[in-house]
């Protein structure tokens, strides 16, 4: 993971531990919101994905805390996610950066197929990536 994690870190121009809880961020938000047969095995052909994920987001937690169970709770979805990186302090064109750095990833390891149904299971996803 630190070789995929250095990658997105000087992609998008964030320091790697930024950049490594901004992925296990995200991975965690896809894995809660995506569809969970296909966003289970991305996240297993990613190596690194699963222990990123339970490091940063905790397995099934809302995230972020209070913030992020308050956003979840009132539609979150992607805007939530969004604030929770903005917590981290991300601005937008970083944030897009990432999601699109971290599905290029996930292209690598889990295919074409397997992403394209991830990002079509969450609404509002497909404009980021």
């Amino acid at each position: 993971m630190n070789e995929l994690v250095s990658r997105v870190a000087e992609n998008v121009g964030i320091a790697p531990d930024v950049a490594e809880k901004a992925m296990g961020m995200m991975l965690g938000f896809l894995q809660r919101e995506a569809d969970d047969g296909a966003v289970a095995r991305m996240i297993e052909a990613i190596p690194g994905a699963t222990e990123l994920v339970a490091q940063f987001n905790g397995e099934g937690s809302g995230g972020g805390g209070l913030l992020g169970s308050l956003m979840s709770s009132f539609g979150g979805g992607v805007m939530a996610l969004g604030q929770q990186l903005m917590s981290q302090g991300l601005g937008m064109g970083e944030i897009t950066a990432l999601a699109r750095e971290t599905i290029a990833i996930a292209r690598e390891h889990a295919g074409d197929e397997i992403v394209d149904t991830v990002v079509a299971s969450v609404p509002g996803l497909s404009q980021f990536v």
